[in-house]
């Protein structure tokens, strides 16, 4: 007799007196309903570009960031050769920029990576995020809206920010850096808190952020123009605490699934061991998707123009003699191999991340296959506000279409890839910032 297959939602629980515990994910969920996959966006960021020789220079074109040829038959260089195994789920994009960031020192363009904002002149008019329009429409299924990491935390502050997140009102998102502390505010909430301890917590802050509230906006009829712009921005922040608080009380009764979290380093400190740090702010982000805490997620590596824990990776990670903003500038002879073998590094740490979404499966495979991933810069060479180095990859079960280095010209703007990364992960837009398409032959009709 043919043996029966156990059939298993993918949401069961072993229930006992008062607890719920999420089980692991098992072979008897793959014959259990189907749902379609979790869409999922992950974007990541390099700071002041990336390494460039011109693709004739014979001696010094192996530490080319992009292939030395475009094509679906192009060679990695030595830069992108670690990324040689996700080939098939992969696609290299040459000649982006935002039309309205070609002109700017590179530097001030990081503040529009994400939103295609116009940062010229006096008036610093940047837009929303693509990851907090992502964020918007996915946040329904999840604890938490987006993830949103750097290296350093906080702002910044503009022209020279240390977040890739703004929300629908152009003011950035702190950014988290500090490892520990993200893993226990996303992964142990509450600190072994009884349901009833927490459940109290919650009311308590959110009855002294309804107070405050009310006390700031008495305040605000009684202040001048710049300051209630500036109580304008606290009270948006305390608005998306008092939001968060709301979605805390409504996921408080549902456990979070329990996964191995022993690989990731807690301790890692950016300005110690900068490989480890990385690896292990990677490992926080592909935790986060596999829990399904978030679906949305963005992680700063280094902040613009030398500033922050990035500037000295390259001393304390391969012994160079300079910061990266200053490789960046450099012209001696040899700077070229200095500064690929940096972006070669980077692109290492890159590939642990994708490693590691690989090996985590739901019933759908493997969180690569329905991740969609950006991974690049805000410029090619020092201030060259053009030719973004541009990675997509992933999301297979997405629709995507991988495989080629593909070369475009001025006429098509960055943001067709923001446009496709939303109409990839399930968000419904037609356009987003100057966009005029979204590339369907990478992100499909």
């Amino acid at each position: 007799m043919k043996k029966q297959h156990l059939q298993l939602d993918r949401r069961t629980f072993l229930r006992g007196t008062g607890v719920a515990v999420a089980l692991p994910f098992l072979d008897a969920m793959r014959f259990g309903p189907r749902r379609e996959p979790a869409r999922r966006l992950a974007c990541v960021y390099f700071p002041n570009g990336a390494s460039m020789p011109e693709e004739t220079d014979e001696k010094w074109n192996k530490w080319r960031w992009f292939p030395n040829r475009a094509g679906a038959d192009y060679q990695f260089t030595e830069v992108l050769a670690c990324l040689e195994p996700f080939r098939a789920k992969l696609s290299l994009l040459g000649g982006l920029s935002h039309p309205l960031s070609r002109e700017l020192l590179g530097h001030l363009a990081g503040d529009t990576w994400l939103t295609g904002g116009d940062v010229r002149g006096d008036v610093y008019q940047n837009r929303v995020s693509v990851d907090q329009v992502a964020a918007e429409v996915l946040k329904r299924h999840t604890r938490y809206p987006s993830l949103v990491f750097s290296t350093d935390g906080g702002v910044g502050y503009k022209s020279r920010v240390s977040t890739l997140s703004f929300d629908h009102s152009a003011r950035p998102i702190p950014s988290e850096h500090l490892p520990r502390r993200i893993f226990e505010r996303y992964f142990a909430p509450g600190g072994g808190a009884s349901t009833e301890q927490r459940r109290q917590s919650l009311r308590q802050g959110k009855q002294v952020v309804d107070l405050v509230l009310e006390d700031s906006k008495r305040l605000s009829q009684r202040l001048g123009k710049a300051d209630q712009e500036k109580l304008d921005q606290y009270l948006a922040s305390l608005q998306a605490v008092e939001e968060q608080v709301r979605r805390n009380e409504q996921w408080l009764d549902r456990p979070m699934r329990t996964v191995d979290s022993s690989h990731v380093q807690l301790d890692a400190a950016a300005d110690v061991d900068p490989a480890r740090y990385l690896r292990t702010m990677y490992d926080l982000m592909a935790l986060g998707f596999e829990t399904d805490i978030s679906r949305v997620a963005t992680f700063m590596t280094g902040r613009e123009d030398g500033m922050g824990f990035a500037d000295h990776f390259p001393s304390r990670a391969l012994g160079i003699k300079r910061g990266h903003h200053t490789i960046s500038h450099d012209t001696h002879e040899g700077h070229w191999e200095e500064w690929g073998r940096y972006d070669q590094w980077h692109a290492q740490q890159f590939a642990h991340f994708l490693q590691r979404l690989a090996k985590v499966e739901d019933e759908h495979g493997s969180l690569l296959d329905s991740t969609v991933v950006l991974y690049g810069s805000c410029c090619s060479t020092t201030h060259n506000a053009r030719n973004y180095p541009v990675a997509i990859v992933g999301g297979s079960k997405l629709g995507l279409r991988h495989g080629s280095y593909t070369k475009y010209d001025e006429t098509t703007p960055f943001s067709n890839v923001l446009l496709g990364l939303l109409r990839t992960v399930g968000v419904p837009a037609e356009t987003f910032a100057d966009s005029t398409g979204w590339l369907p032959e990478i992100f499909g009709g």
